[in-house]
Parts: structure tokens; C-alpha cells; sequence
């Protein structure tokens, strides 16, 4: 079994909260308060924890002529569930920071990925490998 991660991240909403990670991300609901949740992020524990007031943009880094949001995080999942998942997040109506795309093609580590932010602003990144032993290619 390899470890799983725990992240905590700020929201200022849990009611925004959990229609943007239990409705359009489709994680289940682990443990709750009055001011955190428990996602299920793919056998991974994210919690959303409520801090109050605006989040301010730490900053970008070029990437394939792309400016990627940092910090980030997200998963490498395979390549028909991460077409899949950007088809809800594109009909829930999210905005991508940067749509979804192959970068990298004919390379080693050739991959989609795709960025968007959650509604407290938390930028998120989903990736699929064309082959996934090719995840650290030099």
C-alpha cells in the first residue's frame, strides 16, 4: 500500500466547499465541523478548514508557455478519468486557468493536464501520462 497524503487548505465557504469538491469533483465526505470537512481525494485526506477573507495570488511559473498558478496541487490520473473529469468541471461551469491540453507531446513525460481554481481560489492540477512510467522522464 503506499502512503497517502494529508492536505489542508483555506476556504472561506464550506457551503461552496462541498458543491465544488462532493458535487462537481465527485469526492465523498469524510468527518465534518462546524468549521472543516474531510474529502476523500482518492483514498487521499484533504480537508477544507475555514480561515475568513480573501486569499492573495502567490504567483506563476512559466511552463510550456503557460503561466502555471503555484502553489497547486492535484493528481496524475489515468487518461480516460481525467477526460472525464474535465467534462464535469467544464459543464459545472468552472473556469479553468488553464484548459485543458497535451503538453509536452512526442517527449518524455508527455501529458494532458489542466488547471482550475476551487471557490475559495485554491488552484488545482489534474494530469494524465500518456505512459505513466514516464511521470520523473528527464
Amino acid at each position: 500500500m503506499k502512503p497517502g497524503f494529508h492536505l489542508a487548505i483555506p476556504v472561506d465557504d464550506l457551503a461552496a466547499a462541498r458543491a465544488f469538491y462532493g458535487g462537481v469533483l465527485g469526492l465523498a465526505e469524510g468527518r465534518s465541523a462546524e468549521a472543516w470537512v474531510d474529502w476523500n481525494f482518492y483514498g487521499h485526506q484533504v480537508v477544507t478548514h475555514v480561515v475568513p477573507g480573501p486569499r492573495a495570488d502567490s504567483g506563476h511559473n512559466p511552463v510550456d508557455g503557460h503561466a502555471v498558478p503555484v502553489p497547486h496541487f492535484g493528481l496524475i490520473l489515468p487518461v480516460p478519468e481525467f477526460h472525464a473529469l474535465a467534462d464535469r468541471v467544464r459543464a459545472a461551469g468552472t473556469e479553468f486557468v488553464i484548459e485543458p491540453y497535451q503538453r509536452f507531446a512526442g517527449e518524455p513525460g508527455e501529458q494532458w493536464t489542466m488547471f482550475f481554481r476551487d471557490p475559495a481560489g485554491n488552484a488545482l492540477e489534474f494530469k494524465a501520462f500518456k505512459d505513466e512510467s514516464q511521470v520523473f522522464a528527464k
